[in-house]
Protein backbone atom coordinates (compact mmCIF):
# COMPACT_ATOMS: atom_id res chain seq x y z
CA UNK A 1 0.00 0.00 0.00
CA UNK A 2 1.32 3.36 -0.64
CA UNK A 3 1.72 6.25 1.74
CA UNK A 4 2.82 9.60 1.72
CA UNK A 5 5.75 11.12 3.86
CA UNK A 6 5.60 14.75 4.80
CA UNK A 7 8.41 16.81 7.00
CA UNK A 8 8.52 19.59 8.51
CA UNK A 9 8.57 22.58 4.99
CA UNK A 10 10.11 26.21 4.89
CA UNK A 11 7.01 28.31 3.52
CA UNK A 12 5.91 27.51 0.29
CA UNK A 13 6.92 29.66 -2.54
CA UNK A 14 6.06 29.86 -6.31
CA UNK A 15 3.24 28.68 -8.62
CA UNK A 16 0.56 26.07 -8.36
CA UNK A 17 -2.10 25.24 -11.76
CA UNK A 18 -5.47 24.05 -10.54
CA UNK A 19 -6.45 20.97 -12.24
CA UNK A 20 -9.99 20.57 -13.85
CA UNK A 21 -12.61 19.88 -11.35
CA UNK A 22 -13.35 16.62 -9.77
CA UNK A 23 -17.21 17.50 -8.79
CA UNK A 24 -17.62 18.94 -12.48
CA UNK A 25 -16.60 16.28 -14.99
CA UNK A 26 -18.21 13.38 -13.43
CA UNK A 27 -21.79 14.43 -13.55
CA UNK A 28 -20.46 15.41 -16.92
CA UNK A 29 -19.25 12.00 -17.73
CA UNK A 30 -22.40 10.76 -16.76
CA UNK A 31 -24.64 13.04 -19.09
CA UNK A 32 -22.75 11.71 -22.34
CA UNK A 33 -25.55 8.91 -21.79
CA UNK A 34 -28.05 11.28 -22.88
CA UNK A 35 -26.99 11.38 -26.54
CA UNK A 36 -26.19 9.04 -29.15
CA UNK A 37 -23.19 11.32 -30.60
CA UNK A 38 -19.45 11.78 -29.49
CA UNK A 39 -19.05 14.38 -26.81
CA UNK A 40 -15.46 15.59 -25.84
CA UNK A 41 -14.59 16.82 -22.57
CA UNK A 42 -11.28 19.06 -21.93
CA UNK A 43 -8.90 19.78 -18.85
CA UNK A 44 -9.96 16.37 -17.34
CA UNK A 45 -8.62 15.47 -14.36
CA UNK A 46 -6.44 12.44 -13.74
CA UNK A 47 -7.77 11.14 -10.79
CA UNK A 48 -9.27 7.64 -9.39
CA UNK A 49 -12.99 8.39 -9.62
CA UNK A 50 -12.32 9.89 -13.30
CA UNK A 51 -11.07 5.82 -14.05
CA UNK A 52 -13.88 4.69 -12.00
CA UNK A 53 -16.38 6.82 -14.53
CA UNK A 54 -14.89 5.70 -17.43
CA UNK A 55 -15.30 2.13 -16.26
CA UNK A 56 -18.70 2.23 -15.49
CA UNK A 57 -19.62 3.79 -19.00
CA UNK A 58 -17.82 1.23 -20.46
CA UNK A 59 -19.64 -1.22 -18.75
CA UNK A 60 -23.19 0.33 -20.48
CA UNK A 61 -21.43 0.14 -23.73
CA UNK A 62 -19.86 3.40 -24.11
CA UNK A 63 -16.54 3.64 -26.27
CA UNK A 64 -14.29 5.91 -24.34
CA UNK A 65 -10.79 7.47 -24.64
CA UNK A 66 -9.01 9.67 -21.85
CA UNK A 67 -5.49 11.12 -23.52
CA UNK A 68 -3.90 11.98 -19.95
CA UNK A 69 -1.42 13.80 -21.80
CA UNK A 70 -3.64 16.75 -23.53
CA UNK A 71 -6.71 16.05 -20.50
CA UNK A 72 -8.97 15.23 -22.67
CA UNK A 73 -11.50 11.97 -22.76
CA UNK A 74 -13.80 11.27 -25.53
CA UNK A 75 -16.92 9.46 -25.18
CA UNK A 76 -18.97 7.48 -27.59
CA UNK A 77 -22.55 6.27 -26.49
CA UNK A 78 -24.16 5.71 -29.83
CA UNK A 79 -24.65 2.10 -28.72
CA UNK A 80 -25.69 1.84 -25.05
CA UNK A 81 -25.92 -1.92 -24.31
CA UNK A 82 -26.66 -2.38 -20.59
CA UNK A 83 -28.75 -0.79 -18.41
CA UNK A 84 -27.40 -2.16 -15.15
CA UNK A 85 -24.04 -0.27 -13.33
CA UNK A 86 -22.60 -3.17 -11.56
CA UNK A 87 -22.10 -3.45 -7.67
CA UNK A 88 -18.25 -3.60 -7.72
CA UNK A 89 -17.77 -0.05 -9.47
CA UNK A 90 -20.69 1.31 -7.88
CA UNK A 91 -19.73 0.49 -4.67
CA UNK A 92 -16.49 2.45 -5.40
CA UNK A 93 -17.59 5.66 -6.21
CA UNK A 94 -21.29 7.61 -5.06
CA UNK A 95 -20.78 9.97 -8.17
CA UNK A 96 -21.38 6.83 -10.39
CA UNK A 97 -25.42 7.31 -9.27
CA UNK A 98 -25.22 9.86 -11.77
CA UNK A 99 -26.03 7.30 -14.28
CA UNK A 100 -29.36 6.42 -13.02
CA UNK A 101 -31.00 9.63 -14.48
CA UNK A 102 -29.32 9.63 -17.77
CA UNK A 103 -30.14 6.10 -18.65
CA UNK A 104 -33.70 6.34 -17.36
CA UNK A 105 -34.32 9.65 -19.75
CA UNK A 106 -32.72 7.59 -22.74
CA UNK A 107 -33.39 4.11 -22.33
CA UNK A 108 -36.71 4.02 -19.82
CA UNK A 109 -35.11 1.50 -17.84
CA UNK A 110 -31.74 1.65 -15.18
CA UNK A 111 -30.86 -0.84 -12.29
CA UNK A 112 -28.01 0.61 -10.00
CA UNK A 113 -26.27 -0.60 -7.43
CA UNK A 114 -26.17 1.20 -4.39
CA UNK A 115 -23.15 3.70 -4.56
CA UNK A 116 -20.29 3.96 -2.17
CA UNK A 117 -17.37 6.84 -1.67
CA UNK A 118 -16.11 8.03 1.57
CA UNK A 119 -18.29 7.26 4.95
CA UNK A 120 -18.54 10.67 5.23
CA UNK A 121 -22.53 10.24 7.00
CA UNK A 122 -25.46 8.65 5.19
CA UNK A 123 -26.37 11.18 2.03
CA UNK A 124 -29.47 8.90 1.51
CA UNK A 125 -30.01 8.79 -2.50
CA UNK A 126 -34.17 9.10 -1.44
CA UNK A 127 -34.09 12.85 -2.60
CA UNK A 128 -33.11 11.18 -5.79
CA UNK A 129 -35.59 8.59 -6.08
CA UNK A 130 -38.22 11.09 -5.10
CA UNK A 131 -37.47 13.17 -8.12
CA UNK A 132 -37.50 10.17 -10.76
CA UNK A 133 -40.87 9.53 -9.22
CA UNK A 134 -42.31 13.00 -9.32
CA UNK A 135 -41.31 12.81 -13.12
CA UNK A 136 -43.11 9.60 -14.06
CA UNK A 137 -40.57 6.40 -13.06
CA UNK A 138 -41.35 3.73 -10.89
CA UNK A 139 -39.21 2.73 -8.35
CA UNK A 140 -37.94 -1.11 -6.73
CA UNK A 141 -35.44 -1.48 -4.29
CA UNK A 142 -34.13 -5.01 -3.27
CA UNK A 143 -30.40 -6.60 -2.92
CA UNK A 144 -28.42 -4.02 -2.70
CA UNK A 145 -30.17 -2.26 -6.07
CA UNK A 146 -32.15 0.28 -7.13
CA UNK A 147 -34.67 -0.34 -10.29
CA UNK A 148 -36.20 2.32 -12.19
CA UNK A 149 -38.87 2.43 -15.04
CA UNK A 150 -40.98 4.52 -17.54
CA UNK A 151 -43.17 3.74 -19.92
CA UNK A 152 -42.31 6.06 -22.80
CA UNK A 153 -40.97 9.20 -21.85
CA UNK A 154 -40.13 10.76 -18.38
CA UNK A 155 -43.16 13.41 -18.45
CA UNK A 156 -42.04 17.01 -16.52
CA UNK A 157 -42.90 17.83 -12.84
CA UNK A 158 -42.80 20.21 -10.17
CA UNK A 159 -40.13 18.87 -7.74
CA UNK A 160 -39.12 19.83 -4.75
CA UNK A 161 -36.25 18.99 -3.16
CA UNK A 162 -36.52 18.94 0.91
CA UNK A 163 -32.56 19.69 1.15
CA UNK A 164 -30.48 20.91 -1.53
CA UNK A 165 -28.62 17.95 -2.56
CA UNK A 166 -26.00 18.79 -5.21
CA UNK A 167 -26.24 14.74 -6.64
CA UNK A 168 -29.74 14.92 -6.90
CA UNK A 169 -30.34 18.06 -8.54
CA UNK A 170 -28.14 16.86 -10.87
CA UNK A 171 -29.59 13.43 -11.68
CA UNK A 172 -33.28 15.36 -11.83
CA UNK A 173 -31.70 17.67 -14.35
CA UNK A 174 -30.14 15.28 -16.24
CA UNK A 175 -33.51 12.72 -16.43
CA UNK A 176 -35.71 15.76 -17.09
CA UNK A 177 -33.55 16.94 -19.88
CA UNK A 178 -35.81 14.64 -22.16
CA UNK A 179 -38.58 14.93 -20.41
CA UNK A 180 -41.99 15.55 -22.01
CA UNK A 181 -42.52 19.28 -21.08
CA UNK A 182 -41.29 21.81 -18.35
CA UNK A 183 -39.96 20.31 -15.07
CA UNK A 184 -39.80 23.22 -12.32
CA UNK A 185 -36.73 21.86 -9.61
CA UNK A 186 -37.10 24.23 -6.15
CA UNK A 187 -34.72 24.42 -3.34
CA UNK A 188 -32.21 23.17 -6.06
CA UNK A 189 -28.57 22.81 -5.01
CA UNK A 190 -26.40 26.07 -6.42
CA UNK A 191 -22.96 24.81 -6.35
CA UNK A 192 -20.79 26.38 -9.54
CA UNK A 193 -20.36 22.46 -10.39
CA UNK A 194 -24.52 22.00 -11.18
CA UNK A 195 -24.09 25.41 -13.39
CA UNK A 196 -21.12 23.84 -15.31
CA UNK A 197 -23.09 20.68 -15.89
CA UNK A 198 -25.97 22.75 -17.14
CA UNK A 199 -23.36 24.47 -19.33
CA UNK A 200 -22.60 21.09 -20.64
CA UNK A 201 -25.92 20.30 -21.47
CA UNK A 202 -27.56 23.53 -23.34
CA UNK A 203 -24.70 22.85 -25.80
CA UNK A 204 -25.81 19.57 -26.29
CA UNK A 205 -28.95 21.14 -27.26
CA UNK A 206 -31.21 21.17 -23.61
CA UNK A 207 -33.10 24.13 -22.31
CA UNK A 208 -32.18 24.59 -19.29
CA UNK A 209 -32.21 28.16 -16.64
CA UNK A 210 -31.82 29.09 -13.37
CA UNK A 211 -28.89 26.89 -12.27
CA UNK A 212 -26.92 28.27 -9.90
CA UNK A 213 -29.89 29.35 -8.13
CA UNK A 214 -32.59 27.69 -6.08
CA UNK A 215 -35.01 27.07 -8.90
CA UNK A 216 -34.57 25.72 -11.89
CA UNK A 217 -36.86 25.20 -15.13
CA UNK A 218 -35.79 22.40 -17.64
CA UNK A 219 -37.88 22.53 -20.63
CA UNK A 220 -37.58 18.45 -22.29
CA UNK A 221 -36.44 18.10 -25.55
CA UNK A 222 -36.51 14.57 -27.86
CA UNK A 223 -32.91 14.12 -27.81
CA UNK A 224 -29.42 15.58 -27.49
CA UNK A 225 -26.45 16.04 -29.80
CA UNK A 226 -22.34 15.65 -28.84
CA UNK A 227 -20.47 18.79 -28.32
CA UNK A 228 -17.40 19.61 -26.75
CA UNK A 229 -16.28 21.12 -23.21
CA UNK A 230 -14.37 22.28 -20.98
CA UNK A 231 -14.83 21.69 -17.17
CA UNK A 232 -14.46 24.62 -14.71
CA UNK A 233 -11.44 24.16 -12.42
CA UNK A 234 -11.45 22.39 -8.87
CA UNK A 235 -12.57 24.98 -6.48
CA UNK A 236 -11.25 22.69 -3.40
CA UNK A 237 -8.15 21.43 -4.87
CA UNK A 238 -8.02 25.66 -5.06
CA UNK A 239 -9.03 26.14 -1.55
CA UNK A 240 -6.41 23.77 -0.32
CA UNK A 241 -3.83 25.38 -1.92
CA UNK A 242 -4.91 28.27 -0.39
CA UNK A 243 -4.49 27.40 3.13
CA UNK A 244 -1.29 25.45 2.25
CA UNK A 245 0.02 28.71 1.60
CA UNK A 246 -1.20 30.14 4.61
CA UNK A 247 -0.56 27.42 7.20
CA UNK A 248 3.06 27.87 5.79
CA UNK A 249 3.47 31.32 6.05
CA UNK A 250 4.45 31.18 2.26
CA UNK A 251 3.15 32.91 -0.68
CA UNK A 252 1.60 31.46 -3.43
CA UNK A 253 0.12 32.17 -6.75
CA UNK A 254 -2.44 29.96 -7.48
CA UNK A 255 -3.17 29.68 -11.37
CA UNK A 256 -6.30 28.36 -12.84
CA UNK A 257 -9.28 29.61 -11.03
CA UNK A 258 -12.29 31.28 -10.95
CA UNK A 259 -12.40 33.52 -7.89
CA UNK A 260 -16.38 33.94 -7.56
CA UNK A 261 -16.89 30.12 -6.59
CA UNK A 262 -13.57 30.78 -3.43
CA UNK A 263 -15.90 33.86 -2.07
CA UNK A 264 -16.07 31.72 1.16
CA UNK A 265 -12.39 30.80 1.83
CA UNK A 266 -11.41 34.28 0.39
CA UNK A 267 -13.85 35.69 3.08
CA UNK A 268 -12.09 33.31 5.90
CA UNK A 269 -8.81 33.54 5.25
CA UNK A 270 -8.78 37.62 4.61
CA UNK A 271 -10.51 37.58 8.34
CA UNK A 272 -7.56 35.14 9.28
CA UNK A 273 -5.26 38.30 8.09
CA UNK A 274 -4.16 36.22 4.83
CA UNK A 275 -3.66 38.86 1.94
CA UNK A 276 -5.16 37.90 -1.06
CA UNK A 277 -4.85 39.56 -4.68
CA UNK A 278 -7.18 37.89 -7.09
CA UNK A 279 -6.00 39.16 -11.17
CA UNK A 280 -8.16 37.38 -13.47
CA UNK A 281 -8.09 33.56 -13.60
CA UNK A 282 -4.44 33.74 -11.16
CA UNK A 283 -4.95 34.37 -7.17
CA UNK A 284 -1.63 35.77 -5.00
CA UNK A 285 -1.95 34.38 -1.18
CA UNK A 286 0.44 36.00 0.79
CA UNK A 287 0.84 35.19 4.56
CA UNK A 288 4.08 35.81 5.03
CA UNK A 289 3.12 38.53 8.17
CA UNK A 290 0.89 35.19 9.98
CA UNK A 291 -2.54 34.53 10.64
CA UNK A 292 -4.89 34.17 12.85
CA UNK A 293 -7.90 31.65 14.20
CA UNK A 294 -11.51 31.84 12.90
CA UNK A 295 -14.62 30.13 13.43
CA UNK A 296 -16.70 28.81 10.77
CA UNK A 297 -20.18 26.91 9.58
CA UNK A 298 -20.28 24.96 6.83
CA UNK A 299 -23.67 25.63 4.53
CA UNK A 300 -24.55 24.90 1.12
CA UNK A 301 -23.03 26.61 -1.25
CA UNK A 302 -22.73 29.73 -1.66
CA UNK A 303 -22.00 29.07 1.87
CA UNK A 304 -18.66 28.04 3.47
CA UNK A 305 -17.90 24.41 1.82
CA UNK A 306 -17.75 20.70 4.24
CA UNK A 307 -14.93 19.75 1.73
CA UNK A 308 -13.24 22.52 3.08
CA UNK A 309 -13.50 22.51 6.58
CA UNK A 310 -10.85 19.67 7.19
CA UNK A 311 -8.10 21.59 6.03
CA UNK A 312 -9.30 24.83 7.54
CA UNK A 313 -9.06 23.09 11.25
CA UNK A 314 -5.42 21.51 10.87
CA UNK A 315 -5.07 25.22 10.28
CA UNK A 316 -6.60 26.82 13.42
CA UNK A 317 -4.88 23.62 15.01
CA UNK A 318 -1.98 26.09 15.81
CA UNK A 319 -3.50 29.02 15.65
CA UNK A 320 -3.74 31.20 19.08
CA UNK A 321 -7.04 30.73 21.72
CA UNK A 322 -10.39 28.89 20.79
CA UNK A 323 -11.97 28.21 17.76
CA UNK A 324 -14.98 26.20 16.43
CA UNK A 325 -16.02 24.73 13.43
CA UNK A 326 -19.71 24.24 12.91
CA UNK A 327 -20.80 20.86 10.91
CA UNK A 328 -24.27 21.35 9.28
CA UNK A 329 -23.80 18.98 5.99
CA UNK A 330 -22.48 15.65 7.04
CA UNK A 331 -22.76 14.10 10.40
CA UNK A 332 -19.54 12.23 10.09
CA UNK A 333 -17.28 14.27 8.81
CA UNK A 334 -15.02 14.95 12.08
CA UNK A 335 -13.27 11.56 11.45
CA UNK A 336 -10.30 13.83 10.74
CA UNK A 337 -10.06 15.16 14.41
CA UNK A 338 -8.50 11.81 16.01
CA UNK A 339 -5.72 12.19 13.28
CA UNK A 340 -4.74 15.53 14.13
CA UNK A 341 -4.91 14.68 17.91
CA UNK A 342 -2.42 12.39 17.34
CA UNK A 343 -0.60 14.88 16.01
CA UNK A 344 -0.61 17.03 19.54
CA UNK A 345 -4.15 19.39 17.94
CA UNK A 346 -6.36 19.99 21.21
CA UNK A 347 -9.93 19.17 19.37
CA UNK A 348 -13.16 17.85 21.28
CA UNK A 349 -16.13 16.98 19.47
CA UNK A 350 -19.45 18.77 20.73
CA UNK A 351 -22.50 16.40 19.03
CA UNK A 352 -21.70 19.06 14.96
CA UNK A 353 -19.40 21.05 16.52
CA UNK A 354 -15.74 20.77 17.24
CA UNK A 355 -13.51 23.09 19.59
CA UNK A 356 -10.18 23.97 18.55
CA UNK A 357 -8.12 24.78 21.58
CA UNK A 358 -4.57 26.28 19.48
CA UNK A 359 -1.48 24.63 19.92
CA UNK A 360 2.24 26.05 19.83
CA UNK A 361 3.23 22.80 17.89
CA UNK A 362 2.15 19.51 16.12
CA UNK A 363 4.50 16.49 16.11
CA UNK A 364 4.69 13.97 12.67
CA UNK A 365 3.00 10.97 13.53
CA UNK A 366 1.47 7.64 11.31
CA UNK A 367 -2.01 9.02 10.81
CA UNK A 368 -4.79 7.92 8.14
CA UNK A 369 -6.60 9.39 5.43
CA UNK A 370 -10.30 8.93 6.80
CA UNK A 371 -11.62 9.96 3.54
CA UNK A 372 -10.60 12.32 0.61
CA UNK A 373 -10.51 16.49 2.55
CA UNK A 374 -9.32 14.40 5.90
CA UNK A 375 -6.39 13.36 3.75
CA UNK A 376 -5.50 16.74 2.23
CA UNK A 377 -5.77 18.00 5.59
CA UNK A 378 -3.53 15.88 6.98
CA UNK A 379 -0.71 16.93 4.33
CA UNK A 380 -1.28 20.76 5.85
CA UNK A 381 -0.77 19.21 9.14
CA UNK A 382 2.27 17.64 8.12
CA UNK A 383 3.62 20.70 6.43
CA UNK A 384 4.13 22.62 9.44
CA UNK A 385 4.87 19.27 12.45
CA UNK A 386 7.98 18.55 13.90
CA UNK A 387 9.02 15.62 12.41
CA UNK A 388 7.48 13.24 9.84
CA UNK A 389 4.31 12.42 9.13
CA UNK A 390 3.83 9.23 7.71
CA UNK A 391 -0.19 9.17 5.72
CA UNK A 392 -1.68 5.58 5.45
CA UNK A 393 -4.47 5.27 2.88
CA UNK A 394 -3.73 7.72 0.17
CA UNK A 395 -6.23 5.92 -2.24
CA UNK A 396 -8.35 8.39 -0.75
CA UNK A 397 -6.52 11.37 -1.58
CA UNK A 398 -5.80 9.80 -5.15
CA UNK A 399 -9.61 10.28 -5.68
CA UNK A 400 -9.63 13.93 -5.53
CA UNK A 401 -6.36 15.68 -5.85
CA UNK A 402 -4.29 15.37 -9.01
CA UNK A 403 -0.33 14.84 -7.71
CA UNK A 404 -1.00 16.50 -4.59
CA UNK A 405 2.99 15.50 -3.89
CA UNK A 406 4.57 16.90 -7.07
CA UNK A 407 2.60 19.91 -6.92
CA UNK A 408 3.72 20.73 -3.58
CA UNK A 409 7.29 19.66 -3.89
CA UNK A 410 7.51 22.38 -6.79
CA UNK A 411 6.68 24.80 -4.60
CA UNK A 412 8.98 23.77 -2.11
CA UNK A 413 7.40 20.98 0.60
CA UNK A 414 9.27 18.38 1.95
CA UNK A 415 6.43 15.84 0.65
CA UNK A 416 7.18 12.49 -1.60
CA UNK A 417 5.24 9.23 -2.18
CA UNK A 418 6.51 5.78 -0.97
CA UNK A 419 4.89 2.87 -2.55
Amino acid sequence: MAKIIVEKSKPLIGEIIVSGAKNAVLPIMAATLLTEQTCTIEDVPDLKDVYVMNEVLRELGSEVVFNVADKTLTVDTVDIEKCEAPYELMTKMRASFLVMGPLLARKGIARVAFPGGCTIGARPIDLHLKGFERLGAKISIGHGYVEGKVEGRLKGANIYIDFPSVGATENIIMAASLAEGLTVIENAAQEPEIIDLANFLNKMGANISGAGTSTIRIKGVEKLHGTTHQVIPDRIESGTYMVAAAITKGNLLIKNVLSNHLRPMIAKLEEAGVKIIVDGDTMRVDATEGFQGVDLTTLPYPGFPTDMQAQFMAMMAITQGIHVVSETIFENRFMHVSELTRMGANIKIEGSRAIIQGVDKLEGAIVKATDLRAGAALILAGLIADGKTEILDVYHIDRGFVNIERKLQAVGANIYRVE
